[in-house]
């Protein structure tokens, strides 16, 4: 009898580790064709939109910020409806204006204007040796952040690791080396 409930025990613990094991890669890559296509899109690489969005939702379409973000990338209704504007689209902006969350918890379109407002974060800093840094810094609290915290400081010449000491709040200090560690550790996107 103790042999049958100790075979019993081990078939269920190998069923619940695959269990977990299988809705975790689900979970994680249930997105990737629209993450990859996004990214294209705005020339981003896709490891670094999976890293964000796993950092800000764990892949979950119907989050919401406490300052009013939403959706996968975390997306604010001011963003969403600049978005909109800059289309020139009448119904994204009819969407923007009428109903925004629903518009950002659609996936595509979320992930649609994060990467659009990303690569937008990213035109103020390209070329420059932390400019990953700096865009995710943006991204998280703000451009008028990321220039309070290098006021001063030749932008051209500061290393990433500086970049990221001196970044002021803790909270986005920890989402910015997070989301490099993962993004530059392994490989994201399922091909």
């Amino acid at each position: 009898m103790r042999r049958y409930i100790i075979s019993i025990s081990f078939i269920l613990a190998v069923i619940c580790f695959s269990g977990y094991y299988f809705f975790t890669d689900y979970w994680e890559h249930r997105f990737d064709e629209l993450v990859a296509r996004q990214a294209r899109v705005f020339n981003i690489d896709e490891a670094l939109i999976w890293s964000v969005i796993y950092e800000e939702t764990y892949f979950r379409r119907t989050a919401n910020g406490q300052d009013g973000e939403i959706g996968l990338m975390q997306v604010t209704p001011l963003v969403a409806r600049e978005w909109a504007k800059e289309t020139g689209l009448s119904e994204f902006e009819r969407q923007a204006n009428e109903n925004v969350k629903e518009l950002l918890q659609n996936p595509e379109r979320n992930i649609q204007i994060g990467c659009w407002y990303f690569e937008k974060l990213r035109s103020q800093f390209r070329g420059r040796p932390a400019e990953t840094a700096m865009t995710l810094a943006a991204y998280n609290a703000g451009a008028s952040r990321v220039d309070e915290w290098t006021q001063g400081t030749n932008t051209a010449s500061l290393a990433e690791s500086q970049f990221i000491e001196r970044i002021g709040f803790e909270s986005t200090r920890a989402y910015v080396s997070s989301i490099l560690k993962r993004y530059r550790s392994k490989p994201a996107i399922r091909k």
